[in-house]
């Protein structure tokens, strides 16, 4: 099975009960020790979506709130707070070993016409002049602790091309501002919900590290990291296949917290969502 499919089959939750549905991590993510941020995010999404009628969601802000267990199943229990004539809110809680580890509110809205602008796309290199992380890494496999190896070169069902040159092990400071493209390594389909999903996983994908570039460290050397929440407005329908550009900056980082902010265009210039997060970010020890 493909990185893709087995990520489709990991948001296909399944329903225990009314308004409750379970999520499992893919196999080949449960050696880390603790589920990725996104996979969360996405499946609250779509435990979301299975209460919503034809409505696309516009906006979702989550709190993490402890790390969650790979090697356990998680239950989404959501909440039907509201449903008007516009607008449809929903709450997620996202429980494992009986506690809340993440929870997400959301806002669905009927599709209409309004008016319209939005900000020019920075300058940025075409996505196939950026490299993947086993590109960046090929020449350095054999200094690569052996442990982080396997990341590299696994299959990867978000196809992540990064700006950036620098090696995690080697940081160094310079301004708190990268930019990487992204897509689906496959075609998802038409969903707008599964489309949608797939563009909300990858969000989390760098962004937390945005903060630590002043400083000079990473998640591998001098930095103790956790996304504590995480906002995305979806301005615009998009398909996850279609190359995303990723540009990030971070405007403060003050009292072991570090702020980021995303915005995502189309290789053709459309806007297509923000996202701003908080982590936590102070020295290792």
């Amino acid at each position: 099975m493909t990185a893709i499919q087995t990520l489709i089959d990991c948001l296909s939750l399944e329903p225990i009960e009314v308004n409750i549905f379970r999520g499992q991590t893919p196999e080949d993510e449960m050696n880390r020790d603790r589920i990725y941020g996104g996979q969360v995010i996405a499946q609250a999404l779509m435990a979301a979506y299975r209460t919503v009628e034809n409505r696309p969601c516009h906006s979702l802000q989550c709190y993490f709130i402890r790390p969650g267990d790979p090697r356990a199943p998680v239950l989404y229990q959501v909440e039907r707070s509201r449903d008007g004539k516009s607008f449809t809110t929903r709450r997620v809680i996202a429980i494992q070993h009986g506690e809340q580890i993440f929870n997400m509110a959301a806002s669905f809205q009927a599709v209409e016409q309004g008016f319209e602008h939005q900000s020019p796309m920075p300058p940025a290199p075409q996505p196939l002049e950026a490299q993947t992380d086993a590109e960046r890494f090929a020449p350095y496999k054999d200094k690569i602790p052996e442990q982080m190896r396997h990341w590299f070169d696994r299959d990867r069902a978000v196809e992540f091309r990064s700006n950036d040159r620098e090696l995690p092990w080697t940081p160094t400071k310079r301004p708190p501002h990268q930019q990487a493209w992204f897509r689906t390594s496959e075609d998802v389909g038409d969903d707008p919900a599964l489309n949608q999903a797939f563009l909300a996983y990858a969000t989390d994908m760098s962004l937390l590290g945005t903060c630590m570039l002043p400083h000079g460290v990473n998640w591998v050397r001098g930095a103790q990291t956790a996304s504590l929440d995480h906002i995305v407005w979806f301005h615009r329908p998009s398909c996850a296949h279609r190359w995303h550009l990723y540009d990030q900056d971070s405007p403060s980082a003050h009292g072991a917290r570090g702020f980021n902010r995303g915005a995502i265009y189309l290789e053709d210039g459309t806007l297509v969502a923000s996202v701003a997060q908080e982590g936590l970010f102070r020295p290792r020890k």
